[in-house]
């Protein structure tokens, strides 16, 4: 199937839902935020097909903190440039996005047996303004995150997430943006995938089409495949966060379904 035939089919699909859907992305490196390339183009064809949103709840890979749960309540969020070796012109980017310290407000009660607290000192990382740059190019939506809790198991993740599913009918878009497989210390640039990567993804997905969330949050059962795909959760958990707030009236859809670099997953995935 084609590019411009599969996001039709996409945008086909996505037409007509009465709540916001559920939206990770895979987003790889963060020079996609400027390059003409496939990811790209397929970011800013989705936030083409997707509802106009009040505001966006990004969940990156890239706001993690240690035994606390923070939302951005900032009414102007940064951009943060939290990468090095790139050339001048990424570090140039900026997103001038909005924030939104009401619903921030709101999403602090949602989730507060997790202990969440307001923050105003963080803003955007580039897991957030990377693929909004291309969904949202005028930055014309507001926008604020939540932070990952990495002393946490993965399956608080999806619990997290089932907190957090009220706000789809209050016009809230939630973002994930990590990857499903993501070790860079294997990576090899033009190489062909690992076939633990390739084997890793395909698990995840299969599981997330069966809706059998619980296999896809036990570390134990997983084993060593899990520890190849992901050496560190940081880029995990967002997928099992939006997977958490899924329920049985969704329909699911892949996108960028690739591997870059050999070992990292550019799966991303669409609840409607």
């Amino acid at each position: 199937m084609s590019f411009a035939k599969a996001m039709q089919d996409l945008k086909d699909r996505l037409s007509g839902s009465d709540r916001m859907p559920l939206v990770f992305l895979g987003h790889g490196s963060p020079m996609n935020a400027i390059e003409d390339n496939d990811y790209a183009r397929s970011w800013s064809a989705l936030g083409e097909s997707l509802p106009r949103p009040q505001a966006i709840l990004v969940v990156s890979a890239h706001w993690m903190t240690n035994g606390t749960t923070l939302v951005d309540v900032s009414r102007v969020p940064r951009t943060i440039h939290d990468f090095y070796g790139f050339p001048p012109e990424l570090h140039a980017v900026r997103y001038p996005a909005q924030g939104s310290p009401e619903i921030a407000q709101e999403v602090i009660s949602l989730l507060a047996s997790h202990h969440a607290e307001g923050d105003d000192t963080w803003g955007l990382d580039h897991g957030a303004w990377s693929v909004l740059a291309h969904l949202y190019p005028d930055a014309d939506v507001p926008v604020f995150q939540l932070s990952i809790d990495m002393s946490k198991d993965l399956d608080w993740h999806l619990t997290i997430g089932r907190d957090l599913a009220d706000l789809r009918n209050k016009g809230v878009l939630i973002l994930g943006s990590g990857n499903v497989v993501h070790n860079l210390r294997t990576m090899r640039w033009g190489g062909k995938p690992y076939d633990w990567a390739l084997e890793f993804d395909q698990f995840f997905a299969d599981r997330l089409e069966t809706r059998d969330f619980a296999a896809i949050a036990d570390r134990a059962k997983m084993g060593s495949l899990f520890r190849m795909a992901q050496p560190t959760p940081d880029h995990y958990l967002p997928a099992l966060t939006i997977a958490g707030i899924a329920d049985g009236r969704d329909r699911l859809s892949f996108m960028n379904t690739s591997i870059d670099i050999a070992s990292v997953s550019m799966r991303s995935f669409i609840f409607h």
